[in-house]
């Protein structure tokens, strides 16, 4: 996991997985007990925690493109688009950043 952090692209994978992760949880648990358990107080959590990281990501998304001199139309909409849908995050890591991703 560490070796992430080595590298542009390997942040930008650690941030896809974080992102994604924190989007399926606010989704799929932390909505559902908002309105059928009554109980809001795990959105309440998770939301800033999530929007933080949505930030983050696509920060530093245009950051990676800039310096990887990415095509707009060829690579970084794709990835700007997969941070809002659930799952998306977890398809570009294995389409697009995983093949560009090199180990240090």
């Amino acid at each position: 996991m560490l070796t992430y952090l080595k590298t542009p692209i390997g942040r930008l994978r650690l941030l896809a997985f974080l992102e994604g992760i924190s989007l399926l949880m606010l989704v799929f648990i932390a909505v559902p007990l908002k309105h059928f358990a009554h109980f809001p107080g795990m959105v309440k959590t998770l939301g800033p925690i999530h929007g933080a990281l949505f930030l983050l990501f696509i920060f530093n998304t245009f950051q990676v493109g800039i310096e990887q001199q990415w095509k707009f139309k060829e690579i970084t909409w794709k990835i700007l688009v997969a941070c809002l849908i659930p799952f998306g995050t977890f398809y570009i890591d294995a389409k697009i950043l995983g093949p560009l991703y090199r180990k240090p």
